[in-house]
Parts: C-alpha cells; structure tokens; sequence
C-alpha cells in the first residue's frame, strides 16, 4: 500500500526542476584538469622562489592598494546601536550595514528585482535587504544554500510585498533560468553574498552572468537590439538629462542581471576547475599548476593576524555566516596555515602575509576581468576593516552601459 503523498518528503534534488548537472562547473577539458600537486610546505626554497618571482611579475601593473568603501544603512542603526547585541553580533552587522550602503550606492536597492543570495545560511543578509526596501512594491528574494539551515530568520519578515523561496541546491547544479518564480516575473536580478565560499564565488559568477544571462538571452523574443555607433551619437547628442537617466534605467530593467556584490572570502578554497578567472591567469604566463599553490599560499595574507583571534570568535563568525560549515573552515584553515608554518625559516612573517595579499590579488583580479569581458563595470573594495573581518574585501558589478555616475557636489 503507498503512501499518501504528503508524507513522502521532499523531492531528491536532482528532481528539481532547477538542478541541471554542472550547469556552473566550469572546466570541462579533462586535459586541463591539475594533476595532486604537492603541499607548499614540501616544495625546495628554488621552487617557492620560482612561484614568488613569476607571482610578482603577474602582478606588476595591478592595482595593488584598493579603495575603501566602508559604508553603512540607516536599516541597521536600531540593531548596531542596540546594547543587547555582543561584539560577534555587532561585528556581523557592520558588514551587513557596509554591504548595504555599497548596494544603495550602486542603485541596486529599489523595486522590481529579484534578489539572489548565494551561501544564505540563516538568510540574514537578505532580511536586511528587505527591511531596507520598506515600501518597495515587486520585489522577490532567492535563498540558495546547499546544507540545510538552522534558525533561519525566514519567519521574521513583515513586509507584504516581498517573496522569500528558498532553494537547497549546491550553486554548481543551479540553473536559475528554471526557478519557477524567475519564469514568471523575469524581473533583473540582483546576486549577493556575505563571506561566499572560495569557488562558490566563481560558482555563483558563472550562475549569474553565463548561465542565466545566456538562456535568457536566447529567449527573449525582442531582444534589446545593439546600438550602432549612430545611436551612441544621438544619444550623446541628447542634452536632456531626463531622457538621459531614462534611457539608463530602460537599459538597466532590460538586462537579466543588475548588479553583483558579494563579500569575498576563503580563497584557499578556489579550484582551477571552477575558476572563472583561467583566461587571465593564462595571458599572464600561469597556469593550474601555480594556481593551486598560490591558492594555498592565500592564507598567508592573515595567518600573522588570525592568530591573534581566539577560537570562539572565529567559529562565531563561520557559524553565522557558513550555517554547518565550522569545522569544514577550521580544518581549511589549520591546514594551510599549519604547512606555511614550516616556511618560516625561509620567509618572515610580514613577507608571508605581502605574498598572501598578492595571492589573494591576482585572484580576484581573474574575477574582475571576467566580468569586465563581459560587460560588467566590476571593481574591488575593502568594504569593513581587518578588525571587524579578516575577509574585508567587497566585489561589486553592474552592467557597463547602465552605469549611474555619482552626483557631483
């Protein structure tokens, strides 16, 4: 006898309709993929000098010293003002408010989107986006996150007017493009991220602008057409600055993505296989061998910091934000900088911590060129200080032709 269907749980993932194998995975040339490379920690003093010289030359030209943007929102003034909240909870609402006041500067914050966030866990990133929308009319919100999570702030939300689905998918399977209330609506969206995982930001990157951006492309019936160097003129031509913001706007609702802000974080964890950035790193002479010890050697950037932090504080933050994922970090995180720790021999901790930061550069760097080819304004910000978080840098991008400049003063 079968059972009723309301007692049968829920679907296996790969029945969702959104699970489409590998759609974000990136490499698929079996000839390309790393062979197990040995720990940094066994490499001669030649063979680190070797990724140290080449790292430096891949770098030379880069901007080295990033701009802060260390903002805030009057959402989160009651909660970062309220004494109730420890020194972890204040911490992480700094981050939130900064994350904030990065999207409200970039005009992502307002109706008629639909907002992603990648690695949710308990959601609270985007149950401050909500409050901050407060009266915003068609807005919708996708909470992906591939563990199951505990105390979520789902509950909590008042607004009418917003949608909140949550999606238990890994990003590497997630064709957004199939999301059922993405079909219906097909409002712009809008990708977020607070300390997204090492190659789930790449995950999420290719979700947002290859996957989705090119299914709905192929399915546009009108397409937006191109402009021709005759169009660009006219509208250069065009001294209305009304007709000019209009035109901003129609261009920006007509792209399937609006913009990207994700705080960084974990680069220890990239993978070449997922890595959006493999062009660069190859026009620049390197390739998944060196990427894979320059990932390691990321860590460096804060082993000299990090030791200064006392372990309850460290698993409040990857408890906040990577719901069920603390022990996963700390053993990363042991072992990367346990094996840097044989090394200080050869270098010194303030020149471990300079190659870190490089590491950690030409990293994101791959990232920003990515999304640069593929019209994206796309910059990197520390967005918090180091005392707040040790991952304090913000990637920010929105399409290239919809950019809104700054009012001047």
């Amino acid at each position: 006898m079968g059972r009723a269907p309301g007692l049968l749980g829920p679907l296996p993932l790969q029945f969702n309709v959104y699970f489409v194998q590998d759609i974000n995975a990136g490499l698929k040339d079996v000839a390309e993929i790393p062979e197990i490379q040995m720990p940094v920690s066994s490499l001669s003093k030649e063979e680190l000098e070797d990724l140290i010289t080449k790292l430096k030359k891949a770098s030379n030209g880069l901007e080295l010293h990033l701009k802060e943007q260390i903002l805030s929102h009057q959402a989160l003034q009651e909660a970062l003002n309220d004494p109730k909240n420890g020194e972890s909870a204040f911490k992480h609402l700094k981050q939130q408010a900064s994350i904030l006041g990065n999207m409200e500067k970039l005009h992502l914050l307002g109706p008629g989107r639909c907002f992603v966030e990648f690695g949710a866990g308990r959601g609270k990133l985007s149950h401050w986006v909500d409050i901050a929308l407060q009266n915003a009319e068609n807005v919708q919100f996708l909470l992906v996150e591939r563990a199951t999570a505990r105390f979520k702030v789902d509950g909590k939300h008042k607004r009418k007017d917003s949608i909140f689905e949550r999606l238990q998918v890994d990003i590497q399977h997630l064709c957004l493009n199939k999301v059922p209330i993405l079909e219906e609506k097909k409002l712009p969206l809008v990708g977020i991220g607070k300390h997204l995982c090492g190659a789930a930001t790449d995950l999420a990157l290719r979700c947002l602008v290859e996957s989705y951006t090119t299914c709905c492309d192929g399915e546009n019936e009108e397409p937006v057409p191109k402009r021709s160097k005759s169009d660009k003129t006219e509208l250069a031509s065009n001294s209305s600055t009304d007709n000019e913001r209009n035109e901003e706007d129609t261009l920006e609702n007509s792209k399937p993505v609006a913009g990207i802000v994700i705080a960084l974080c974990c680069h220890h964890r990239c993978d070449w296989t997922h890595y959006v950035g493999r062009e660069f790193f190859k026009s620049v002479g390197l390739g998944p061998v060196e990427f894979h010890y320059y990932q390691r050697m990321s860590s460096w950037a804060t082993c000299g910091m990090r030791e200064s932090i006392t372990k309850s504080s460290m698993n409040d933050e990857e408890s906040e934000d990577q719901t069920n994922n603390t022990e996963e970090h700390d053993q990363a995180y042991s072992k990367t900088e346990g094996g840097s720790d044989t090394l200080q021999g050869l270098l010194t901790v303030e020149e471990r911590k300079e190659i870190g930061c490089l590491c950690k550069l030409l990293i994101d760097h791959g990232r920003i060129e990515y999304l640069q080819q593929r019209g994206y304004k796309a910059a990197l910000q520390y967005y918090t200080e180091s005392a707040v978080s040790l991952e304090n840098i913000l990637l920010t991008a929105v399409p290239r032709q919809s950019w809104i400049p700054e009012p001047t003063a």
